[in-house]
C-alpha cells in the first residue's frame, strides 16, 4: 500500500511515498509487537536510527524508539494528541481521534540548536521541493517531525531532553495532517504541501 508522508519544518511540509508491510519490534517489556515493516524501514531511512523499543503513552499511543523514552516525552506526546483531538472536535471531526490510532517514532536529532542558537532538536531530510529555498542546507533541510503513514497514523519526531512543550506542539502539528486526511480531504489537499505557503496550526 502506498502512502504520502509529510515533513514539518517551521510550519512547512513535503510529501514522500512509502510502502508499508509488517515486522516485529521488541516491546519495552521484552515481548514482540507487530509494527509495519515498511513504516519502520522508512523511519530508519529518514533518521539513520535502528528502532527496536516499543512502549505506550499513559493514554495508549504507541511509541517506537531507539531506547526507552523518557516519561516527559511520553507525557508530552499525550498532551499534543489531547490538544489535537480537542481542536478537531471543535471543527466537528470524529475520525482518528483515539490515542491508540497513533504511532510515534522517536529518533536521534541531527541537531539540537537552530541557526540562532535556540534549542531545536531536528531531523535532517532531503530538501526535495525545498531545494534552493532559504531552508536548503545543501541538499537537506532540518525537520521537527515527519508524517510517515496514514494507516496506521504514524510520524517521526526528534528526541528531546528539555522544552517538552515543543514536543507537544510538533505532535499536534503532525497530527493535523492525519486528522484532515480522514475528516476533511479538501482542506487536507490544500494544506498538505507547505512549500506553496501556509503553516501550522492549520486548525484553530
Amino acid at each position: 500500500m502506498i502512502f504520502r508522508s509529510f515533513l514539518v519544518i517551521c510550519g512547512m511540509s513535503i510529501t514522500l511515498a512509502i510502502v508499508v508491510g509488517a515486522m516485529p519490534v521488541r516491546s519495552g517489556g521484552g515481548g514482540q509487537s507487530t509494527v509495519p515493516a515498511g513504516l519502520t524501514a522508512r523511519a530508519e531511512q529518514i533518521t539513520g536510527d535502528h528502532f527496536t523499543i516499543e512502549s505506550r503513552t499513559a493514554s495508549g499511543a504507541k511509541v517506537i524508539a531507539i531506547s526507552q523514552p523518557r516519561p516527559e516525552m511520553l507525557a508530552a506526546i499525550d498532551r499534543g494528541l489531547t490538544d489535537l483531538f480537542a481542536v478537531a472536535r471543535k471543527h466537528g471531526y470524529t475520525s482518528r481521534l483515539n490515542y491508540s490510532d497513533y504511532t510515534v517514532f522517536i529518533g536521534r536529532p541531527d541537531r539540537v540548536k537552530d541557526s540562532s542558537g535556540a534549542y531545536s532538536p531536528d531531523i535532517a531530510v532531503g530538501a526535495a521541493q525545498y531545494a534552493g529555498s532559504s531552508y536548503d542546507q545543501g541538499g537537506f533541510i532540518y525537520a521537527a517531525g515527519m508524517v510517515l503513514a496514514f494507516n496506521p497514523c504514524a510520524f517521526v519526531i526528534a528526541d528531546h531532553t528539555q522544552d517538552f512543550e515543543r514536543v507537544s506542539n510538533v505532535v499536534r502539528f503532525e497530527g493535523e495532517h492525519l486528522v484532515l486526511y480522514y475528516n476533511d480531504r479538501k482542506l487536507y489537499e490544500e494544506t498538505a504541501d507547505h512549500s506553496k505557503g501556509g503553516g501550522h496550526p492549520i486548525l484553530k
